[in-house]
């Protein structure tokens, strides 16, 4: 199935509806973001990582929703999506990506690829933002991969030594490859990923049957200039490499990818390929949302008082409930940081968010 029949398309039927989401998006705040959610079904038939859906499980799964900017608030230029499949070995990904310049110079593994227009896949499978992953690839199919120990916010090391052995991907140009002189339709990607590549983090029930994981995508894309005919990122006036566009499959409100809580989620659900589930985002969810709420104020208040609040008060915080529910929450400083804790009004379940932003869930 050749890129853009279907998919492309999209751009004609959808203009009228983009810009009417252009002038409603603009009008949503970060705290309004939510994440987006999608269901990978289970599949039996052989996947041939080759670039092309050809497979009668990736005809019978949806595409994610369009890609749109990382802030939530632009509909991108050209666009994007994804479909996702697993098994009892693998997760698939394929995404199709519009493109009319299909270049890239990146052959090395594990360099910047983001350097070069990319496809980027983010996965926390335990959920509490630490030990996550990340692989880019360009259309060249040259491959980084990286394991996170935390966000960058708390300093963390690029680990560049890591690799996911046995990921396997393949791209397929929908025109030429860096060749100015024509018009491309863009390029597609497919990739399996074992799930033994996330033991490095993921030990309990290494398969995810029926649970889901935070995942996002990104999509790196560069205006670009030519230069004795060959492709570069585009300079201004000044000679300085302009901004590059993010555009993704869930929103984060600001311009950074490593907020794995801001996420969107892909449930695994047990059922075949071609059958019918539903998810829903667990009511605990809504409480991690809250400890993060309050460790972003701890922090803005460590920076400004350079000492940890010691109550909700110093936090100016006023969420104290939930859907009418009241939220037990409490706050304890020690020597290196803190611990917020809150039980969850729905299910009664306690957790606790560390000064490092590790969400623990207390067992029940």
């Amino acid at each position: 199935m050749k890129i853009g029949i279907k998919h492309f398309n999209l751009r004609t039927m959808h203009k009228g509806l983009n810009l009417f989401l252009i002038f409603f998006i603009t009008t949503i705040s970060y705290a309004q973001i939510l994440p987006k959610t999608y269901i990978a079904y289970h599949t039996t038939e052989s996947i041939i990582i080759d670039g092309v859906p050809s497979e009668e499980a990736w005809k019978k799964v949806k595409s994610t929703d369009l890609f749109i900017d990382i802030e939530g608030n632009k509909i991108p230029k050209y666009n994007t999506s994804v479909k996702i499949l697993w098994d009892d070995t693998h997760v698939y990904f394929f995404a199709e990506m519009e493109e009319p310049h299909v270049w890239g110079n990146l052959k090395q593994k594990d360099t910047i690829i983001f350097h070069n227009n990319d496809f980027e896949i983010f996965i926390d499978p335990d959920n509490d933002t630490h030990n996550y992953y990340e692989f880019e690839v360009n259309p060249l199919n040259t491959l980084w991969d990286l394991f996170i120990t935390k966000p960058y916010r708390e300093g963390t090391p690029v680990l560049n030594d890591w690799d996911a052995n046995g990921f396997t991907s393949s791209v397929k140009v929908h025109g030429t490859l860096n060749n100015p002189n024509d018009t491309d339709k863009g390029w597609s990607i497919e990739i399996a990923i074992p799930f033994d590549v996330f033991k490095t983090s993921y030990f309990h029930e290494n398969v995810p049957k029926d649970k889901f994981w935070r995942v996002n995508f990104s999509r790196v894309h560069w205006d670009f200039q030519l230069q004795n005919n060959k492709y570069y990122r585009k300079k201004n006036d000044k000679g300085k490499i302009e901004h590059e566009y993010n555009w993704v499959w869930s929103p984060i409100g600001v311009i950074n990818m490593h907020r794995p809580e801001d996420w969107g989620y892909v449930y695994f659900s047990s059922k075949e390929v071609g059958e019918k589930d539903i998810f829903k985002i667990p009511d605990d969810e809504k409480i991690k949302k809250t400890l993060y709420h309050l460790y972003r104020k701890q922090k803005e208040f460590y920076k400004k008082n350079k000492r940890w609040a010691t109550n909700f008060l110093e936090l100016s915080d006023d969420v104290s409930e939930i859907k009418e529910k009241k939220i037990i929450r409490t706050i304890e400083n020690h020597q290196t940081g803190f611990n917020i804790t809150v039980i969850c009004p729905f299910t009664k379940r306690l957790f606790i968010i560390r000064e490092d932003g590790k969400i623990i869930q207390k067992l029940d």
